[in-house]
């Protein structure tokens, strides 16, 4: 890495991650190499009718395909990773990160077939790689997964720190403690700036530590001896499942973990050693029959309440092993993220009309920092320029003000947009740019297919209903053989509207009839007419917008 240059600039370009909670990717741009921080997805909102997941636009790193050295992953979690399937397809550049963090990434390539053509490297905490003009060194941080990383980026302008998702606990279930003191010797020989976590940044004093929710479950545990207990978790929360096992193991019972997703990390987690699990206290979910309930545990995903998670398909009934029973205690273990809430609540009424108990007071604890680790965090860097990143417009505002009130001058915290781009140099950072960002709509194996058109389309069919219209017209000489007929869906229930369906046959015929006489042969044309017609008759009669398809056959 070349010595520091008082005229180098380095550009930083949030492609997503932030005004949201989710789908973190970061561009640095230095001369000739970028290098991307995370690669993660969103989930969708309610409005995305029938989309999966949502993926950053990365059009700016396709143009600037050449430039591009590598992914370096903060974490293993799905909004720092969940995107990497989809975009490495365009992308191939080698993907950088921590032991657990590259299994988890491997489960995914696994999936997409794409192991066998993507270079991965394992890099230990503390240790540097060189990508382009960047020098990357991974420093040991807590989250709510083991092996997360802060990022000093050493660039000609000088060092920036990226958090990642992180908090400070001090009793972490597995690892250390956060490398503090690699922050502080970074902060004494100088960080140009940091980019901070906001995820918690409105909430005062200090995250707890995860060991708390361990004594909780002890807790838990010791008052229902008697009755099974259902544990529902973020299935990337390794060190929650790995407490509830502890618990489990203490109490003599049996665990079983059920959900695809959760399945898959607690069995990377346990092939690479994040996860101790005693012998003979896992058990497959077909012998739970062997067991007697009071005997078992079960640790489920579907913590927020997500449609197709055990936990949901349990308390709809649904779920093909596991039925709930009156006498089940279940554990929440988890907050709803921002927007979720109807869905947790909805579970939730369903278990307890179940006659199962649901508890969800002390038993989560957050993965990122309260407004006190974040002060601690810039205490110890100390860096010239403050930019916020993961986070709603309110937490980057929130994280804003905190860092002035430790006397940082307001012109030096800069709030990004994503697709902003920020020019990071030893006496200025602005924002200079704007590059095309935005969310990619993932529909089963559809990338980007479904567009705003598209949803709008589907809400309006939600909305409104579909009339389809079909009619025969002769060859050549334009006849109407056959129709109109009209079929609708969602409209109106047609057995009960017979006489509504029939005036609307006689519009439909009329217009037809109309065209014929005035022999307009554009088929376009016609449709449109019909189209019109029955709108405006529909719309008068019923204050309704159905969507209207005519279908013109030929004979």
């Amino acid at each position: 890495m070349k010595k520091q240059d008082i005229n180098a600039k380095v550009k930083i370009i949030p492609l997503g991650g932030m005004e949201q909670i989710g789908m973190n990717i970061t561009a640095f741009e230095c001369e000739d190499s970028i290098i991307v921080v995370d690669c993660g997805l969103a989930f969708p909102t309610d409005d995305m009718l029938g989309i999966d997941l949502v993926i950053p636009d990365v059009s700016y790193l396709k143009q600037n395909i050449e430039k591009v050295k590598g992914f370096v992953i903060t974490h293993g979690h799905e909004d720092h990773i969940g995107a990497l399937p989809y975009i490495l397809r365009d992308i191939n550049v080698p993907v950088y990160g921590t032991k657990l963090t590259i299994g988890l990434i491997e489960n995914k390539l696994k999936e997409h077939n794409l192991l066998k053509n993507t270079k991965r490297k394992v890099i230990k905490h503390g240790q540097s790689i060189n990508l382009g003009c960047f020098r990357i060194e991974f420093i040991k941080t807590n989250h709510s997964i083991a092996d997360a990383s802060a990022l000093a980026i050493f660039s000609p302008a000088g060092v920036i720190l990226h958090t990642g998702d992180f908090k400070i606990d001090y009793t972490p279930v597995f690892g250390e403690i956060a490398d503090l003191e690699r922050f502080a010797e970074l902060g004494k020989k100088g960080v140009l700036a940091l980019l901070c976590d906001s995820t918690n940044a409105i909430r005062p004093g200090f995250t707890p530590s995860e060991k708390t929710v361990g004594k909780t479950f002890d807790n838990i545990f010791a008052d229902h001896k008697t009755n099974r207990i259902i544990v529902a978790t973020f299935a990337s929360n390794v060190d929650r499942v790995q407490q509830v096992i502890n618990s489990a193991a203490k109490y003599g019972r049996k665990v079983v973990v059920e959900g695809r997703s959760m399945v898959n990390v607690i069995g990377t987690a346990s092939e690479l050693g994040y996860i101790n699990i005693p012998e003979g206290t896992l058990i497959d979910i077909d012998h739970l029959k062997n067991y007697p309930e009071e005997q078992t545990v079960l640790i489920t995903t579907g913590s927020q309440g997500e449609s197709m998670a055990a936990l949901s398909r349990m308390a709809g009934s649904t779920h093909k092993k596991v039925s709930i029973k009156p006498n089940d205690v279940i554990i929440l273990s988890s907050n709803p993220i921002p927007g979720n809430e109807k869905a947790v609540s909805k579970v939730v009424n369903e278990l307890s009309v179940k006659g199962a108990e649901v508890i969800c007071e002390d038993t989560h604890v957050s993965g990122h920092a309260c407004q006190e680790e974040i002060k601690l965090m810039y205490a110890l860097v100390r860096p010239k320029y403050s930019i916020p990143v993961h986070g709603e417009y309110r937490h980057l505002m929130a994280q804003k003000k905190l860092v002035q009130a430790m006397g940082m001058p307001k012109e030096n915290v800069i709030i990004m947009s994503s697709g902003d781009v920020v020019e990071l140099g030893q006496e200025s950072c602005k924002i200079v740019d704007h590059v095309q960002s935005g969310a990619i709509l993932v529909d089963g194996l559809g990338v980007g297919d479904v567009g705003n058109i598209v949803l709008r389309d589907r809400q309006n069919l939600a909305q409104n209903g579909i009339i389809v219209v079909v009619l025969t017209l002769e060859k050549y000489s334009n006849q109407l053989l056959a129709g109109p007929d009209i079929v609708s869906r969602g409209f109106v229930y047609v057995r009960e509207s017979e006489d509504l369906m029939e005036e609307a046959r006689g519009i439909v015929n009329d217009a037809v009839q109309d065209c014929l006489d005035r022999h307009i042969n554009d088929w376009g044309k016609i449709k449109n007419i019909i189209r019109d017609s029955l709108s405006d008759f529909l719309w008068k009669r019923m204050k309704r917008n159905p969507m209207i398809l005519p279908i013109i056959m030929e004979v």
